[in-house]
C-alpha cells in the first residue's frame, strides 16, 4: 500500500475503523514523525531488552509481539495489525520486555520516544488517545490469557481465527468473498496458543472439515458469512459480535 507524503494522505485514515484527526492533531502528528521505513518479513522491529526503543506506527504489512524464554521457547503475546502502535509497552529509556517482529513485509513510521512528553503536553487530547491504544493492547493480551488458560484447543483455534479475520476484514472491502490476509504459520498459531504444531494441524483440520474455515489463492483466510460467523463465535465461546470500536490512528 504506497502512500503520499504527509499523514493527511494516509490511506489507512480513508477506512471507517479509524478516528478521524482535526487539524491540529494532524500537524503534530506530522511534526514529529521523523521518518518512513520499509522492513521485510522476518526483521526485527524491536528486540527484547534494547535500550530506548523506538515508536512505529504500523502503516501497511503485519508483526506480532513476544517474549522468549532463556531456553528459546516463544510466547506470541499479539498480532499487530495496519493501524497498531509499537513502542508503547515501554517507558523510556527503559529495555524493552518484549520483542516485535515483522510477520510480512512491513511499512512504518518512525517517531523519537521522546515525543511522547510533547504529545501529552502540547495536545492532551491526543496524549489520551495514545493512552486509549496502549489500553486496548493490554485488552488484546488479556484476550489471549483467557484462550491460553481456558480455552480447549478446538475454542483457541477457533477464537483465533475469528478474531483476527473480523480486525483484518476492516480493512479489506471483499472480506466476506475474497478473504482476508492470514501470514501466520502453524508455528505462529502454536506460539501464540500454547499448543503443538501436531494439535494445531489436527484443530485446523477438524475446523476445515466442519466448514469453519478455508484457504484461498495466496493464503488468504475465509470464514462463513453472515449467521455461520455467529455460530463460529459461539464454538469459539465468544461474545458476538466482537467490540471492534473505531479507534483513533496515530
Amino acid at each position: 500500500m504506497a502512500a503520499p507524503d504527509g499523514c493527511t494522505h494516509c490511506p489507512l485514515r480513508r477506512l471507517p475503523l479509524f478516528q478521524q484527526a482535526n487539524a491540529e492533531e494532524l500537524a503534530l502528528i506530522e511534526d514529529i514523525k521523523q521518518a518512513e521505513l520499509q522492513r521485510e518479513a522476518g526483521a526485527w522491529l524491536v528486540r527484547e531488552g534494547e535500550q530506548d526503543g523506538p515508536l512505529y506506527p504500523l502503516l501497511d504489512g503485519w508483526a506480532f509481539r513476544f517474549k522468549t524464554l532463556p531456553d528459546g521457547r516463544r510466547q506470541i503475546l499479539s498480532v499487530l495489525l495496519p493501524g497498531d502502535f509499537i513502542g508503547l509497552q515501554h517507558k523510556m529509556s527503559e529495555a524493552a520486555t518484549h520483542g516485535v517482529m515483522a510477520l510480512t513485509d512491513v511499512r512504518l513510521c518512525a517517531f523519537a520516544r521522546n515525543a511522547l512528553w510533547r504529545v501529552h503536553r502540547e495536545l492532551p487530547s491526543l496524549g489520551y488517545d495514545l493512552t486509549w491504544i496502549a489500553a486496548q493492547s493490554h485488552a488484546v493480551v488479556d484476550d489471549n490469557l483467557v484462550s491460553v488458560g481456558r480455552r480447549n484447543a478446538l475454542e483457541r483455534v477457533a477464537a483465533l481465527l475469528l478474531t483476527l479475520h473480523a480486525r483484518a476484514a476492516l480493512q479489506v472491502p471483499d472480506a466476506a468473498t475474497q478473504g482476508v490476509p492470514f501470514p501466520l504459520t502453524q508455528q505462529h498459531m502454536a506460539d501464540a496458543l500454547g499448543l503443538s504444531l501436531v494439535h494445531i494441524n489436527r484443530t485446523l483440520r477438524t475446523l476445515q472439515r466442519g466448514g469453519w474455515c478455508g484457504w484461498l489463492d495466496g493464503g488468504r483466510l475465509h470464514l462463513p458469512d453472515g449467521p455461520g460467523l455467529a455460530k463460529l463465535a459461539k464454538l469459539a465461546k465468544l461474545h458476538w459480535p466482537l467490540p471492534l470500536a473505531t479507534r483513533p490512528l496515530i
